[in-house]
């Protein structure tokens, strides 16, 4: 592979990767694999731990009886890294958490490379990475003292033995370097990863690449035509040979004083990109709604916004207990209070409309997911970048409500809003990428007999929706559950 980053001195951040050549959107810059990944505790069982595609079906191990797998292919796929974990969860007894398992299958392919660096490509390694162990708070130490003495319970006597500091640094970089890996469709996290190249890449509220997982293709019988598992740090616009390659580690929609919180809390740094220094478009994100030239009073913004924040913390709580129908009653009454004061891009009021959207979707109410998505989405694009994978994701979704809606027109212009976005954030190849193209295809042909006929359309669509009744969509997730971090953080 031709190199296209370089490492460099990045005033005021430490080192950091710049292009050593032009890109445009929509461009891989580099892909990699990781050294080593593993799924989350909770979805040890739902998740395959090969290729960390979600099924309905998964296939265990027969000897440690913890590592599932989608068949034999993927279980052979996966063997190499699962080898000594399997001997070691057998003699420990049971799987130890995530954070440990990580750290012994990083450990053990170090060992097994007799070297630091796992392939030519790699730009850094993991001793040269900053653990952050002296910037953490005394109860995160003493967790990490925990992990530490569990994992030396758990590592095998036969296996090279290590120092404590050295086993110390691995935790602390997986802590602040740990990079979220998704669902094939991209649209949960499911596991933590590391990837050495990636870490080098710095934060900025407005960056100018994004970075996606390719699960890569684990189809073929002989596991020698498997492709790895790897992230894509792709371009979002124009980048000028020289310029700082940049990614978002937290969410945009957070106001800047958040944000600076959240950076300095999981990555502990101080961030003074332009965006956090300006405060750029905090005043639209709990901003009024102006009306003829007029404005509600900054009281009456600030009354409306406490009321939505309440009513978010009570919607939260009815969402964990499964109460759905008082979730849609708790939205409409914040909703239809404090619309006429507050501006359709304050971000109290965009987390209503897509709770409200999201949860009746999953009621079959989809008129109403409809046209709650649809506002999502008007004021997400106010927000984020043309580019963003969250206005395309949040496209995606409208488009599909506005679809079940009979919406023909107006939906398929939001997927191909969508599909446009995610051709520069994703790729062509991406599988959520292919599902959206299926969808503008057929969008895009529903909208000709729309147009040449209303009335047969819609008996058609009539007749379709009797024959084969819409199934019921999977059970709305908390925000939490979605991929809002780039890196993940144990909690």
């Amino acid at each position: 592979m031709v190199p296209t980053v370089e490492i460099f001195d990045s005033p005021g951040k430490g080192r950091g990767l710049r292009a050593i050549k032009e890109f445009w959107a929509g461009d891989v810059i580099f892909t990699e694999q990781s050294i080593s990944a593993v799924v989350f505790d909770g979805l040890a069982e739902r998740i395959c731990h090969s290729c960390f595609r979600r099924q309905e079906k998964l296939q265990r191990c027969g000897q440690c009886k913890f590592a599932h797998y989608c068949d034999r292919t993927c279980q052979r796929a996966g063997w190499a890294e699962h080898k000594q974990e399997c001997a070691a969860i057998k003699a420990y007894g049971k799987a130890p958490n995530e954070s440990i398992r990580l750290v012994a299958r990083i450990t053990w392919r170090l060992d097994k490379e007799g070297s630091s660096k796992v392939s030519d490509m790699q730009l850094t390694t993991l001793d040269e990475l900053e653990d952050h162990l002296n910037d953490m708070a005394e109860d995160e130490l003493q967790e990490f003292k925990v992990d530490i003495h569990n994992f030396l319970d758990y590592w095998p006597r036969t296996s090279k033995q290590h120092t404590i500091d050295s086993i110390s640094h691995i935790f602390g970089v997986i802590n602040c370097n740990g990079f979220t890996v998704s669902d094939q469709r991209g649209l949960q996290a499911v596991g933590v990863g590391i990837f050495p190249n990636l870490c080098l890449v710095n934060h900025d509220c407005w960056p100018n690449c994004t970075v996606i997982l390719n699960h890569g293709n684990q189809s073929a019988v002989n596991t020698l035509f498997h492709s790895r598992q790897r992230i894509e740090l792709r371009s979002l616009g124009k980048i000028a040979e020289g310029e700082e390659l940049t990614v978002a580690y937290v969410d945009y929609l957070n106001l800047s004083p958040e944000r600076q919180r959240l950076l300095k809390a999981q990555y502990f740094f101080d961030c003074t990109c332009d965006h956090c220094k300006n405060r750029t478009k905090d005043d639209i994100k709990m901003g009024g709604k102006e009306v003829d030239g007029v404005k509600p009073t900054e009281e009456q913004v600030k009354e409306a916004t406490d009321f939505c924040y309440q009513m978010l913390e009570k919607m939260d709580q009815a969402r964990l207990k499964g109460d759905y129908h008082i979730v849609v009653k708790i939205c409409r009454e914040a909703i239809e209070k404090t619309e006429p004061v507050l501006a359709d891009t304050h971000i109290y009021l965009i987390r209503l409309c897509s709770a409200l959207s999201e949860v009746q979707a999953y009621l079959q109410s989809f008129d109403d997911a409809a046209e709650y998505s649809r506002r999502m989405v008007e004021g997400y694009i106010k927000i984020y970048s043309p580019n963003n994978a969250a206005l395309g994701m949040a496209a995606m979704r409208a488009g599909v409500n506005l679809w079940q809606a009979g919406q023909i027109e107006i939906a398929h212009g939001m997927i191909c809003k969508a599909y446009s976005i995610l051709m520069v954030t994703h790729g062509p190849t991406h599988p959520i990428t292919k599902d959206l193209e299926e969808m503008r295809v057929q969008t895009e042909m529903e909208l000709r007999m729309f147009k040449e006929n209303e009335y047969v359309y819609y008996s058609m669509r009539e007749a379709a929706l009797q024959n084969k009744p819409m199934t019921m969509l999977h059970e709305p997730k908390s925000m939490e559950e979605g991929i809002k971090n780039l890196f993940h953080r144990r909690k």
